[in-house]
């Protein structure tokens, strides 16, 4: 089944690893193959993973788009999680159900996963900043 992929002017996407950009007009792609696409507004970039859960999600976005550096991607990913779940045991149900898609091959799902992890990740630094102390989980 094909992906159809309306593009608005200017908008980045990755599209099997490489980055484009949409001309100054509107455009469609009719995508007939299974390859990694990621629109603008999914991607995260080395400079914006300025925190534990961001980097999470830059490096399976990098699992995603880059076949040929898996397993050092992996490898990075594994070391923090560990440490994510040390600081914050409360995300680990949500880690849990991310690695079940890592682990299945489905990175696109796990991204989507990620950014939840990131909201979490938001709102335990917004309890700690104000002083409230960790939240318990809802």
């Amino acid at each position: 089944m094909a992906l159809r992929i309306e593009l608005k002017p200017r908008e980045r996407f990755i599209l099997g690893g490489a980055v484009l950009q949409n001309g100054e007009a509107r455009s469609e792609l009719i995508l007939e193959n299974n390859v990694p696409i990621l629109r603008g507004k999914n991607i995260l970039s080395l400079e914006e993973a300025d925190t534990p859960c961001k980097r999470i999600y830059f490096l399976i976005q990098l699992m995603y788009v880059e076949g040929g550096n898996l397993a050092e991607h992996q490898d990075d990913y594994w070391a923090l999680v560990r440490d994510i779940v040390e600081a914050a045991p409360s995300v680990l149900g949500l880690i849990d159900a991310i690695n079940e898609h890592i682990v299945g091959g489905r990175y696109y799902d796990a991204l989507k996963l990620t950014r939840k992890l990131i909201n979490e990740e938001e709102r335990l630094i917004h309890h700690a900043d104000s002083g409230a102390g960790i939240p318990e989980h809802p």
